[in-house]
């Protein structure tokens, strides 16, 4: 037992890490005063250390704690994305003004974010409903009190309010559904439940009750429709990067607890790796009702967006989008669907953590948030313009960036698994979603700026962040390889 413990723990430095960095970040708080950012920089290093170990993970496949958790290629896949978000999170609350005037509890903020880490990089590894569960929680709770971090705003105060009462209703029934799963299988253990699933069940109703409600607390992390209505609100009163971590991390950890949740739990692996069929429940058509939920989610995130005016409820709008291109990848339960959808959000990261960060740059220079106030932005700083143009492109889907290689191969896939319905709602809401984004565009290059505009300069820093989201969102749209082939190891766990 003490053995297994030992071994457990040397396994789970990753997290250790970053609980260890949270109490620093604690202590450091009531005793450190006079160094500017020091918070900042303690989640900055613990962030360095808990990548530089869950490298050291790279080709381990092991059981821990007791089958609670897995370290694997898969979990250290989503890891690795979830430590790079949360590192360009750090650099951007650094410079972000709006946090200024919050400098005296900026500890509290950054202790709040070690805690919705730990939890998302828990959530990347459970295997076991119970842990699942408690993993998604710690990440809520720290995320509903920092999207109402600026309490001195009443929109931040109002996101924040709606965020915990969904929260709640959704956690409760995801919980209800979680405790009648284990009462038809008599197990937590995600593997555990397959087995007893694939020797069969005669309580199909409560089954497919349990499922149901399960996706309901995962759709509501995730922000797709029906379950997206807190994520416009939420982000607009959030400090913006916030909203960024919300939009992109946040969606990482719950598509890696909805893959192996679904991938392990409720599939006949024999008929997964070769026809991608959902062959362990009966009575629902699962793939149908997801491709539905992934169609809306399209349709509404992109047909929305073409009424918002602030340029974070947008993003938010584009993000329920996204959503729906990626939850395609999980449709169709395939090797191809699945490593489709990892490469999906590998790029996602770069390019929607980019048009955050432009939009940091120029609300911490005018103020604003409104794109109609983008106008002569482009001509007042040339390198922001063209950087924004270019995420903006990306996250529409067109060459030569890394978001039209991300909707090339989820399309390919979903066309290879005969989802024609789904790929033409998707090519449509693409179009779609161009309007929208060349809106900013066109209010950056189309308006010439006051005269008594000046021109926008930033520091070294800020350039320097910006080119390490620029230079991956342009190089892997030409060269794509390395993150494909990382994303094809990572599902060796399913038996592809």
């Amino acid at each position: 037992m003490v053995e297994q413990t030992l071994h457990s723990i040397s396994l789970y430095l990753p997290e250790i890490v970053i609980v260890v960095t949270l109490c620093v970040i604690i202590v450091a708080d009531l005793l450190v005063k006079g160094i500017k950012q020091v918070a900042a920089w303690i989640m900055l290093a613990g962030l360095f250390v808990s990548g530089f170990f869950v490298m050291l993970q790279t080709g381990t496949t092991d059981s821990i704690f007791y089958d609670m958790a897995a370290v694997d290629p898969f979990a250290v896949f989503f890891k690795v994305l979830l430590i790079l978000t949360g590192i360009f999170i750090v650099l951007f609350s650094m410079k972000n003004t709006e946090l200024e005037e919050y400098s005296t509890r900026i500890g509290e903020y950054y202790m709040l974010f070690a805690g919705m880490m730990l939890g998302m990089m828990m959530m990347a590894g459970a295997t076991n409903l119970l842990l699942m569960f408690l993993a998604l929680e710690v990440t809520s709770i720290s995320s509903y009190v920092l999207a109402g971090y600026t309490k001195k705003s009443t929109r931040s105060s109002e996101g924040a309010m709606k965020y915990i009462i969904y929260g709640a209703v959704s956690s409760g029934i995801m919980l209800y559904g979680i405790s009648l799963l284990i009462g038809v299988t008599a197990s937590t253990d995600i593997y555990a439940i397959n087995e007893a699933l694939n020797a069969g069940t005669e309580q199909t109703l409560i089954l497919n009750l349990s499922v149901l409600m399960i996706i309901v607390g995962l759709g509501f992390k995730i922000a797709v429709v029906p379950f997206h209505f807190w994520a416009p609100d939420v982000y607009e009163g959030s400090p913006i990067t916030i909203a960024a971590l919300l939009a992109v991390a946040s969606k990482i950890a719950a598509f890696a607890l909805l893959i192996r949740f679904f991938s392990v739990t409720f599939i006949d692996s024999a008929g997964l790796s070769v026809t991608g069929t959902w062959s362990s429940i009966e009575g629902i058509h699962w793939d149908v009702l997801l491709g539905g939920m992934a169609a809306l989610a399209m349709i509404v995130g992109n047909l929305t967006a073409l009424r918002q005016d602030n340029i974070k409820r947008m993003l938010a709008y584009s993000s329920i989008a996204h959503a729906g291109y990626i939850l395609m990848g999980l449709v169709i339960l395939t090797s191809e669907g699945l490593t489709s959808v990892m490469v999906y959000l590998f790029i996602y990261l770069f390019m929607n953590l980019g048009a955050f960060y432009v939009a940091i740059l120029f609300m911490n220079k005018t103020g604003t948030e409104s794109i109609e106030g983008y106008k002569g932005f482009g001509h007042r700083s040339p390198l922001a313009g063209v950087a924004m143009t270019i995420f903006l492109v990306s996250l529409t889907g067109l060459p030569p960036t890394g978001g039209f290689v991300a909707k090339l191969y989820i399309f390919g896939a979903a066309i290879s698994a005969g989802w024609i319905w789904l790929v033409a709602i998707a090519g449509i809401t693409t179009v779609i979603s161009l309007f929208y984004y060349i809106r900013v565009v066109r209010n950056m290059y189309f308006f010439k700026p006051g005269e008594s505009d000046e021109a926008i300069t930033f520091d070294t820093t800020s350039k320097i962040i910006l080119f390490a989201l620029l230079i991956p969102t342009l190089l892997l749209g030409v060269y794509f390889q390395p993150v494909l082939e990382f994303a094809r190891n990572s599902m060796l766990m399913f038996g592809f």
